[in-house]
């Protein structure tokens, strides 16, 4: 019975040892480089919002955010993107598409608004689960942030580097609704790299 009692607490040892690690023990992380005619700018995404990291990583690898816009922008609060209907061969009503599907929210407490924060556009109305756009995004542009939106949307990533371009895309001359006089096409590609090399090539800490 003893020997029976011992060889339990070992399997069980063993087994805790040997779970699959989570994907914050992730050794990889991506960095997106998005390109605009102002510049470039850098994100990273965060691994507490993986539903959201996942959706912006195979948008990216389909190219669908290439030739799309920042189409709302607001000085001194945000500049938002992504909607395919900005394309230059685009169809529908501007700020309304999608790639067909919404996400489920993933608000972390912890994951506030600050400046250069990314969050996750969506419908304000008729939406009591806060699910987000499946494409659609914005960058915080104001200094001290936009935490009137704290929790009512999901923040999935900052801009760590490039913050300068936000700015300047932030300053062009929009109308009423914030809609550029001139389009803001972007252009999002990603590489892979070992979180080593990006805490030594970019300065990021994990």
């Amino acid at each position: 019975m003893k020997n029976t009692f011992y060889f339990l607490v070992f399997v069980f040892f063993a087994f805790s040892c040997s779970k699959v690690p989570s994907q914050k023990t992730s050794k990889f992380d991506y960095i997106f480089t998005v390109s605009t005619e102002y510049g470039e700018f850098q994100l990273l995404l965060f691994d507490e919002t993986p539903k959201h990291k996942e959706n912006f990583l195979n948008l990216v690898q389909a190219g669908f955010y290439d030739g799309t816009t920042f189409h709302r922008v607001l000085e001194n609060f945000m500049i938002q993107g992504g909607d395919p209907n900005s394309k230059s061969d685009g169809n529908g009503e501007l700020g309304l598409g999608s790639p067909g599907y919404n996400l489920e929210a993933e608000i972390v407490k912890e994951l506030k608004h600050d400046k250069g924060m990314i969050g996750a556009a969506r419908m304000p109305d008729n939406n009591p689960t806060k699910e987000s756009s499946g494409s659609q995004f914005y960058i915080v542009e104001a200094e001290k942030g936009a935490h009137h939106l704290d929790g009512e949307y999901t923040v999935f990533g900052r801009v760590f580097s490039g913050m300068e371009v936000v700015e300047k895309i932030a300053d062009q001359k929009v109308n009423r609704k914030g809609l550029p006089s001139k389009p803001i096409y972007m252009r999002i590609n990603y590489v892979k790299l070992k979180k080593k090399k990006i805490t030594e090539v970019y300065g990021v800490d994990y």
